[in-house]
């Protein structure tokens, strides 16, 4: 796999002015490495196994987003696969979904067209089509990481650095390995190319052509990221802070950063036509704040102090109309859809405490959390932070000089000022600023700073600028001797981390992991041929992306997770896992539509996270009972005037048995069909109870 694209890679064709050239045989290697570690861990895998554990592999919502893959290949046609997913009725049970429009699944469709149009049904399976794509992505990554750092540093080996660091600390810059359909996997390698392209427009010197050549790829590649990835107007809102940063301190042309923020726009608007005008674009804070820079663009005049004064004018008014924009927005578009991700952030941050489930739940979520500290021991490990740090303090230093300098003469100081900052330097600095910010308060937004970290740490090696300014304090820094300290100093590194890492790397590639879980095998297996193929289950929303995925029946709910209504119907069937009557539990599966739910013994007698963030207690306490087990409770909170329903049913007492007839258990589940509510007797059961 990766020696394929090797071959392909080599290929390409040599630009002047500014870009690259061609790649070197060592620097592509490096590139699809990545690729190929991922390859060889999976293959073994995914050949083994039956079609129904291949399909379990692909857990929670990347079971929900792959599924959509399949039922694409499995249409008669491209045609009619595609009036389904724009009239969906078995996603959610009673609804007609435009999951087009819901959800970012385009690589999904365009992927299952691409599988029958080149017609390689005969010698390739869609699940490696599928998962080779992804890690080939995760290629173009790395190809990205490569050109953004041999921008910076102009020298070829920092980008062999920086696609080294990326493959050797991939626990931490990325997860294609264990969850291959995650949006950020399909997204982060376009992001990196934007972040590439904007390097690339942000030099200096480049002619005209080139300019609008480069703004072309920030473009695409921002289309890319953003119709890939849900959370896409998050990310766009932190890089048009970046932009607008660098447009105040007078680092970049006003006309440059008015043209980044339009591609910024313009992205965001092309895929809410693409998504079916989904108002959740619309109603974006990064949509918002874009308007606000685009509209209020003072410029300060005269002394510092009135250039200091309009700089915080201008800020003060941006914020303003930002906030008056998206309030407005929303009101007319009645908009709630994320209104969980803002309680979630005020709660976090320490805004008041709240019994919100829904901002709970992410709240008790580990990779929502704040970054563990031994990641800093990890990268330390294979020497990325050291120079990464290095660089970055003193690259901030002289951005912060740079700055005052811009604010005091209102003029960018040109080649050879001793505070000079070239602009895709400084933006380089900005951006590792604010998305290293965004990492250590929530530790799953690390993978879009991990992977920059390499790059950054890559430029801080091989900088003559940087080394340079170390070689001025020691009164040693003539051209000769820092060019050659340039290139001797990322050889040596390069050499020491082969040298430590090879066989590591070597026993990656030879490992060769074993997926087992029977039980789940024994539920699907037991759901395609014991009930109606339109039968509707109820249960976490994990398991119900595995029962869409294997089985193909309706859910109630699922991960995906950006929708009001679903959401409130989610906590609705949670309540299996609650204090609550038959009666209410019943009455509330059914407004889904249910006719089974699954229960797990995992969630019922949950032991992983602590006491307060297992969902039993987030659903007590959102419904004002007492939490079990030892430990405080808030003082409003009152005793629960049922059992917990998940423990009691059971014990198939004649109120529950009434109501819920088993009829399927293993170690793990416990699968109940729903009774119209009429009297009922153990010998009404079903006779094909596995237990």
């Amino acid at each position: 796999f990766a020696r394929g694209h090797l071959r392909i890679q080599a290929e390409g064709e040599e630009e002047t002015g500014g870009s690259l050239g061609r790649l070197p045989g060592l620097a592509a290697f490096l590139c699809f490495t990545e690729a190929g570690l991922c390859h060889f861990n999976f293959y073994f895998f995914l050949s083994v196994f039956q079609e129904v554990e291949r399909e379990i592999s692909f857990r929670t919502e990347c079971g929900l987003y792959y599924s959509y893959y399949k039922q694409m290949l499995q249409a008669p046609s491209v045609q009619r696969g595609l009036l389904e997913l724009l009239s969906d009725n078995y996603t959610e049970s009673k609804r007609t979904v435009n999951l087009l429009q819901r959800m970012n699944i385009y690589q999904e469709v365009l992927l299952s067209i691409l599988y029958k149009v080149l017609s390689i049904q005969a010698y390739l399976e869609p699940v490696y089509f599928y998962i080779y794509t992804v890690f080939a992505l995760q290629a173009v990554y790395v190809i990205a990481l490569y050109i953004t750092s041999w921008l910076l540093s102009g020298s070829w080996l920092g980008g062999v650095l920086a696609a080294f660091w990326y493959i050797l600390n991939r626990v931490d810059t990325t997860r294609v390995e264990f969850t291959i359909s995650l949006r950020e996997n399909w997204s982060l390698p376009f992001f990196a190319l934007q972040v590439a392209a904007i390097s690339w427009y942000l030099r200096p010197q480049l002619k005209p052509m080139q300019q609008k050549v480069a703004l072309w790829q920030v473009f695409l590649a921002t289309l890319c990221f953003c119709l890939t990835w849900q959370f896409n107007q998050f990310i766009i809102l932190i890089q048009a802070l970046v932009v607008f940063s660098l447009d105040c301190l007078n680092f970049i042309p006003a006309k440059q950063a008015t043209l980044l923020h339009v591609v910024q726009g313009s992205s965001l608007l092309v895929v809410w036509v693409m998504q079916f005008f989904n108002p959740m674009i619309l109603g974006s804070l990064a949509l918002s704040f874009i308007l606000g820079a685009l509209i209020i663009k003072l410029r300060g005049a005269g002394v510092l102090p009135a250039r200091l004064g309009t700089l915080l004018l201008r800020c003060l008014l941006v914020l303003c109309f930002t906030c008056a924009i998206n309030y407005v927005t929303k009101k007319a578009l009645r908009l709630r859809s994320d209104e969980h991700i803002y309680k979630f952030v005020k709660a976090k941050f320490g805004f008041g405490s709240t019994r919100d489930f829904d901002a709970n739940l992410y709240l008790c979520e580990e990779a929502f959390g704040s970054l563990p500290l031994d990641t800093f021991g990890r990268l330390a490990g294979t020497l990325v932070l050291h120079p990464y740090l290095c660089g970055l303090c003193v690259s901030l230093g002289m951005v912060a000089s740079a700055a005052l300098n811009n604010l005091w003469y209102k003029q960018p100081p040109k080649d050879g000022d001793a505070v000079h900052v070239r602009p895709d330097v400084a933006y380089n600095v900005v951006h590792a600023v604010f998305f290293g910010i965004l990492a250590l308060s929530t530790m799953r937004m690390k993978y879009l700073w991990t992977g920059h970290m390499c790059a950054f740490a890559a430029y801080s090696v091989c900088s003559s600028e940087l080394w340079e300014l170390y070689l001025k304090v020691i009164r040693c820094h003539r051209k000769s001797k820092v060019r050659r300290i340039q290139n001797v100093v990322p050889v040596v590194l390069l050499a020491f981390l082969c040298y430590k890492f090879y066989p590591k790397m070597v026993g990656e590639i030879s490992e060769l992991r074993e997926f087992y879980d029977p039980d789940t095998v024994e539920l699907m297996t037991w759901i395609s041929s014991k009930t109606p193929k339109k039968a509707v289950f109820a249960g976490s929303m994990q398991l119900l992306a595995g029962i869409k995925l294997c089985t193909g029946r309706v859910l109630t709910n699922h991960p995906h997770y950006e929708d009001q209504a679903l959401r409130e119907r989610t906590r609705q069937v949670y309540q299996i896992y609650a204090r609550r009557s038959p009666e209410d539990v019943h009455r509330g599966l059914r407004a889904a539509g249910a006719d089974y739910a699954v229960l797990e013994d995992s969630i019922c007698h949950e032991r992983r996270h602590r006491r307060g963030c297992r969902l039993r207690d987030l659903l007590d306490a959102a419904n004002g009972h007492i939490m079990d087990g030892p430990g405080g409770n808030d003082p409003d909170l009152v005793p629960a005037p049922y059992p917990r329903f998940c423990e009691e049913i059971k014990k198939d007492s004649a109120a529950y048995a009434r109501l819920f007839i088993r009829v399927f258990q293993n170690k793990t589940f416990h699968v109940y069909k729903l009774t119209k509510g009429k009297k009922s007797s153990k010998n009404n059961r079903v006779s094909s109870i596995d237990a």
